[in-house]
């Protein structure tokens, strides 16, 4: 499993660095047996930088005798600025010289006015992944790094969020029956942008990473002023270390909760969360109740909401209660005894 945190940046990645001997390997293992890869390469230094990295480590394992995985490039056009198409024919010119077949993946139709980078991810995601599938690949590439990481533990803190995403981005994780990899989770931004100078190689800068109007750009502003008051890259990355280690915990601790309750019929005796905000056990209970959502074909469900729900459940079993629910498409009943049953809601799809 790669690690999200691994070296990000700190002191021991800066001695390392990128040009070390195994570097590339080290950054990549774990996906040798990946079957096929897709490198998600818009034409900026970190993603060049990923691509580049891909054909060391591709070298490295040919010398050893070892076979890699088939790997290919992607470049999505938005279609949001005028240079967008030529910028992605660019980048597959650039995978070509390094060895790899590119295709440039368009998000065609109308853009949103509202929301864009957020429908711009969703959409990008969505081709990346669903090229993946067609071209045969298991694993699709992006590089995101240890600034980017920083950056959402921040943005995620000021939305008030918990362990979980607190945690960061993970390194390795399932998308659509595919896996998402981030292997420059533990690289700096500025060694990446390094090390595409140090290869001579050409990169596009992206204008609307600085575009105040859009809130990325406005955290990454501040990230100075937040520097000096202690709050910078590393005090994010510690933070979202040890939320990471919290939410290991609590997520095994919930499991063999559900796995203790859960009955011959699908059914969960929650009976046994009686009291549960007084002995530690509310938290157990929301991460119950949101696999139970999701168990028969409910959408993840946003924290606040799940948070509410919870606290119905909690007050619901203290009391020996009934309690009906509906979440994420799920409808949820609670029996005064405390057994939970769990089903699609009627007319609504799943996530």
């Amino acid at each position: 499993m790669l690690d999200p945190f691994a070296g990000a940046g700190d002191a021991r990645s800066a001695a390392r660095g990128l040009d070390a001997p195994g570097a590339a390997e080290r950054l990549f293992a774990g996906l040798e047996d990946a079957g096929g890869l897709v490198l998600a390469v818009s034409g900026g230094p970190d993603s060049i930088a990923l691509m580049l990295l891909a054909r060391r480590w591709r070298e490295a394992l040919a010398r050893d005798g070892r076979c890699a995985p088939d790997i290919r490039v992607a470049a999505v056009d938005h279609g949001l600025r005028a240079d967008s198409r030529k910028e992605a024919q660019a980048v597959v010119v650039w995978a070509a010289d390094a060895g790899f077949d590119g295709a440039v993946l368009a998000w065609e139709g109308e853009k949103p006015a509202a929301r864009l980078q957020e429908r711009a991810r969703r959409a990008r995601h969505a081709l990346l992944f669903s090229h993946a599938a067609r071209v045969g690949a298991r694993v699709v590439a992006t590089a995101h790094h240890a600034d980017d990481q920083a950056e959402t533990i921040l943005f995620r803190l000021l939305r008030g969020s918990g362990p979980s995403g607190l945690a960061g981005m993970a390194a390795l994780r399932e998308r659509d029956g595919l896996l998402h990899a981030r292997p420059l989770l533990g690289c700096a931004k500025a060694e990446l942008v390094a090390l595409c100078e140090s290869e001579g190689h050409p990169f596009f800068i992206d204008p609307s990473n600085a575009d105040p109007r859009f809130a990325r750009a406005r955290l990454r502003a501040l990230m100075p002023l937040l520097e000096a008051h202690g709050l910078g890259r590393e005090a994010l990355l510690r933070l979202g270390r040890r939320a990471a280690r919290a939410q290991a915990a609590l997520a095994r601790q919930a499991r063999e909760l559900g796995a203790a309750a859960r009955r011959d019929d699908g059914a969960l005796d929650l009976s046994g969360f009686a009291g549960a905000p007084g002995e530690g056990l509310e938290e157990a209970l929301l991460r119950v109740a949101g696999a139970q959502i999701e168990a028969v074909g409910g959408a993840p469900a946003r924290l606040d909401r799940l948070e509410a729900l919870t606290d119905r459940l909690a007050r619901a079993i203290e009391r020996r209660e009934p309690c009906v629910a509906t979440l994420g498409g799920a409808l949820l009943k609670l029996d005064a005894q405390g057994i939970l049953r769990a089903r699609r809601e009627t007319g609504r799809r799943g996530a």
